[in-house]
């Protein structure tokens, strides 16, 4: 099992440390993510994040989409308190790659986020690896991946339990969580037991309470692995998370209004909601030794299922009412050979099916809106992707290279698009084939520098709504889904140095990321007859870039410690010759504090985030405005009880935030310009979390 980094740029870090632990050790970060298998992260030539579920403090079981805010190179997409989007380096959910314990979540909802479907209470680690990882993970991975690690079970040479609780009440949403985890281990058997949940009302902003913000969620663990015999392991993972009354406050557009979306203006304000959503993920797999090398596989079933409803103010009801499951059926394989001393080679395959099948009714007989007329934007929609790859870790003294290469195929297919006399039932069908790769290289001169160097191609397959759906947007458009769209096709450079030294450490990089055939729609000048909306129509249009510069660390100070995190990034649509269309605005953040594991610990932050002006006018047909800028401060305090009578260790955190109750929001929080969601302002959490 990898060693945790306690990360010092993360919110809780002072929680966590120890004023007696062993720097080195202390500061060591180990990832799966981004080698596939353990790799330090100063042997790894990529920028890697390695985030514990004590990065949100003070809220035990909250969403895993609320871990990314204010990393180096990372941002939030929101479009309200539970859907939290991880946006890598400006690219948001459609080009980054989600994974639970290493297999993809997907989905093609238009709102609502992929990355929250985890509470943090059964949350191991979240590792990011930013930059293009399709060698690994195939289509999507442009911005790089997101894998939400939960513990693993593992085998023990004394046979016993342990585990861990956490208990947690916040003022600004008046919410209530908890969580508890079990971990029993033997020579030949393990098993990881775990449950959360959380509730949570609708928020105080400065401004006053954000409407429809409240939700409730739980979600149960079952993990397993047995011994069958020698170097052989079966392992079981079965999870389940629900969440209810779950609604979109970013989503709320108002008919006959700037971004009404055709909205008819006798429905008023109309607002997405999801009265109960799941996740479910079913895995079984092998792993053992076969020859020289390592084996392993596993198949499995993901299930994103959802109610989506259109709640509108005006009827006081849901006018449109969608039940979606997309299913997710996937095997993947593993080889990991030694080549002697200087090579380590990962030979694999992977393929999937995702399934979905809308069933949408809409009212749509004004005055009554009672008509319950059955709508579906497409039927029996499915994205196959089958796929190759090698990877080559190549070891050359104090160098290390990585290089690898991909084969995939993804075909898309609807057995119908659209509704109605002008639905369509032929030239549904495109596939793709595409090659990715990647080449890195890091260098050790010291722990203290290790440049690096990397240079690859990634790429993202069109996803199933953009293939098939039609539909009226929030930018004022009726947006036409095209079935022979192409694949977008990234090409990214990235230089950059990491280390540490006398309990100090740092990280920083700098990249350019080009993506040709961007997906996007392109105004055609014809009127959709249903909506009276101009219509947009989803192509390959030209390219964009991305650029930027990020980085963080820490430096203890005699008994203090302070950290930074900086990320500074531009985004450019050449097509329509303007900025890219909601680019995260530069930041920083500062922090000093004190740690221990027993008695006093404290932390300090201070947040600033930059006005963002440019903006997208096109492109969002003046969606998109600008965005003041602002600054946060954040104080933590917590007591560290040590043992307690059967505990191993217990400890009381208390958390102020947005101490002087700022009123803002973020740039990429959904809502109609000038109308987002505003942050919570001033809040106070107390956490209490214990282990034995």
């Amino acid at each position: 099992m990898p060693t945790r980094r306690i990360a010092p740029l993360t919110l809780a870090v002072m929680a966590a440390m120890s004023a007696h632990a062993d720097d080195a050790a202390m500061l060591r970060t180990v990832s799966v993510t981004a080698k596939g298998y353990a790799a330090e992260m100063l042997e790894t030539p990529a920028a890697v994040e390695t985030l514990t579920p004590d990065s949100v403090a003070g809220a035990a079981a909250a969403p895993a989409g609320a871990l990314f805010r204010g990393e180096p190179g990372l941002a939030v997409h929101s479009d309200g308190a539970w859907g939290q989007n991880p946006v890598l380096r400006g690219l948001k959910k459609e080009s980054v790659v989600v994974l639970v314990d290493g297999l993809r979540v997907n989905s093609a909802q238009p709102v609502g986020a992929v990355a929250s479907f985890l509470d943090l209470g059964l949350l191991e680690q979240a590792e990011v690896v930013k930059g293009p990882t399709s060698v690994l993970y195939g289509s999507g991975a442009m911005g790089g991946v997101v894998n939400l690690r939960t513990p693993e079970a593992a085998f023990r040479k004394d046979a016993g339990w342990d585990g861990r609780f956490a208990l947690g009440a916040s003022s600004a949403d008046a919410g209530f969580s908890g969580s508890l985890l079990g971990r029993y281990g033997s020579a030949d058997h393990a098993l990881v037991l775990g449950a959360a949940a959380r509730q949570a009302e609708d928020y105080e902003s400065p401004a006053g309470k954000v409407a429809h913000s409240g939700y409730e969620s739980d979600s149960l663990l079952l993990k397993t692995r047995h011994r069958l015999g020698g170097d052989v392991n079966l392992k079981l993972n079965l999870q389940r998370h629900a969440d209810h009354d779950v609604w979109y406050p970013g989503s709320a557009r108002t008919g006959g209004q700037p971004g009404g979306a055709g909205i008819p203006p006798a429905l008023g304000t109309v607002t997405i909601h999801s009265p109960e959503q799941r996740r479910e993920l079913y895995e079984v797999g092998l792993e053992g030794r076969l020859g020289a090398g390592q084996l392993s596989g596993e198949i499995y079933r993901q299930e994103v299922y959802r109610q989506i409803r259109a709640w509108s103010a005006t009827l006081g009801r849901d006018y449109v009412r969608n039940e979606v499951t997309f299913a997710t059926d996937g095997a993947r394989a593993r080889y990991l050979l030694p080549a002697g001393e200087v090579h380590l080679l990962t030979l694999g395959a992977e393929g999937w099916v995702m399934k979905g099948d809308p069933e949408r009714y809409m009212d749509t007989n004004a005055p009554l809106f009672n008509n319950n007329l059955r709508n579906d934007p497409f039927s029996d929609g499915e994205v196959k992707s089958a796929g190759v790859f090698v990877q080559d870790e190549i070891s050359l003294g104090a160098t290390k290279l990585l290089a690898g290469a991909r084969y995939d195929r993804i075909t898309g297919d609807a057995s119908r698009k659209g509704s109605g006399p002008a639905a369509q039932t032929t030239g549904l069908r495109h596939s793709d084939n595409t090659l990715s790769w990647s080449v890195g290289a890091i260098h050790a001169f010291s722990q203290a520098f290790n440049p690096y160097v990397n240079v690859g191609q990634a790429y993202r397959a069109a996803d199933m709504r953009e293939r098939f759906e039609d539909s009226a947007r929030g930018d004022g458009y009726y947006v036409m889904g095209n079935p022979q769209l192409e694949p977008e096709r990234s090409t990214s450079f990235e230089v950059g140095a990491k280390g540490r030294a006398g309990g100090a450490e740092y990280r920083l990089a700098a990249f350019h990321t080009t993506i040709e055939d961007y997906i996007a729609g392109r105004i055609i000048g014809t009127i959709h007859g249903g909506t009276g909306l101009p219509i947009k129509l989803t192509e390959n249009l030209d390219k964009v870039v991305i650029y930027g510069v990020e980085g963080g660390g820490s430096l203890p100070v005699g008994a203090y410690v302070l950290d930074a995190a900086f990320t500074w990034l531009r985004g450019d649509n050449e097509q329509d010759d303007e900025p890219l269309y909601q680019m995260p605005a530069p930041e920083l953040r500062l922090g000093i504090g004190q740690p221990s594991d027993k008695g006093l610990r404290w932390r300090a932050q201070l947040r600033g985030v930059a006005r963002q002006d440019r903006v997208a006018t096109v492109f969002s047909n003046g969606t998109e405005n600008a965005t003041p800028g602002f600054a946060t401060v954040d104080l933590f305090a917590g007591w560290g009880f040590g043992k307690a009578g059967r505990l191993n260790a217990l400890d009381l955190d208390l958390a102020l935030t947005n101490l002087l109750d700022k009123g803002y929001h973020e740039h990429l929080a959904d809502g109609v310009s000038g109308q987002e969601i505003q942050a919570p302002g001033r809040g106070l959490m107390l956490t209490l979390k214990g282990s034995f």
